[in-house]
């Protein structure tokens, strides 16, 4: 009995070690597969940054080409029109920029529309959630006119605070338009349209004037921003046919109420 207590602590100290080398090959294996599962992850990181990044610069490339053919287009529209007028030329800029802000400084005979412009592009992500995102740019497109010369046009970037009060502007242009064309036709006087526009009194609306001709009402508004002191005036002009009166609004800024 006694000669089998050195046997039975060999193969004990045997079965430790046997079990130590499997812990230490489970680790390795471990730590491999860990290391493997890390250095994938900074990859997929680092891959997909650079491509989100390369698709940015591209989707920003394409708004800056996009400002600049507008901006050429516009100033050739404006030295092939007949009128000088401020309202007229400031027509001729929405038709093409559609800038929601469009100011006319007379002393420098200059014309400015601030505009954000968005683009979308496909973010890629490693887990579920990515897809199209977009990219946006705040853009001032300048166009100049001096005695004796054509129209001269220059694309600008800024922050995105000047853009932001345009931006809500073109939201309450909006909203205008979808409220006068839902509008009863012997509604639309300035008080009536007033109401309708601001119905709790906030003056993000100032109707100036209501002119009707014929089957055509045109209503002046100078629409406001919340932040900043940018107002813009519009002219909405809607047609009252059909029985109950109404009909789709249309707007165009104008340089004055």
């Amino acid at each position: 009995m006694g000669a089998d207590r050195p046997c039975g602590a060999v193969v004990a100290r045997r079965a430790d070690r046997l079990v130590t080398t499997g812990c230490l090959t489970i680790l390795i294996a471990l730590a491999v597969a860990l290391g493997i599962v890390v250095s994938w992850l900074w990859y997929r990181h680092w891959h997909d940054g650079n491509v989100n990044r390369e698709r940015e610069q591209k989707a920003l490339a394409s708004i800056w080409e996009q400002a600049r053919a507008t901006a050429d287009d516009t100033a050739h529209a404006l030295n092939t029109s007949d009128s000088m007028d401020a309202d007229a030329l400031t027509g001729v800029i929405w038709t093409r920029s559609e800038a929601p802000v469009i100011t006319y400084d007379a002393s420098r005979h200059e014309f400015t529309a601030t505009a954000a412009r968005s683009v979308p592009y496909d973010e890629e992500v490693m887990l579920p959630g990515g897809g199209p995102v977009e990219v946006t740019w705040c853009l001032v497109l300048t166009f100049t006119h001096r005695p004796g010369q054509a129209w001269a046009s220059r694309v600008s970037e800024r922050d995105d605070d000047v853009c932001r009060p345009s931006t809500e502007i073109g939201g309450r242009v909006r909203l205008a338009l979808t409220r006068i064309s839902g509008m009863y036709a012997e509604d639309l006087t300035r008080t009536g349209v007033q109401d309708a526009l601001a119905p709790t009194g906030r003056r993000s609306f100032d109707v100036k004037n209501v002119v009707r001709e014929g089957d055509t009402v045109t209503v002046s508004v100078l629409v406001s921003s919340s932040e900043t002191a940018v107002d813009q005036c519009y002219r909405f002009t809607r047609p009252v046919p059909g029985d109950d009166g109404r009909g789709h609004a249309t707007a165009v800024p104008a340089s004055s109420c």
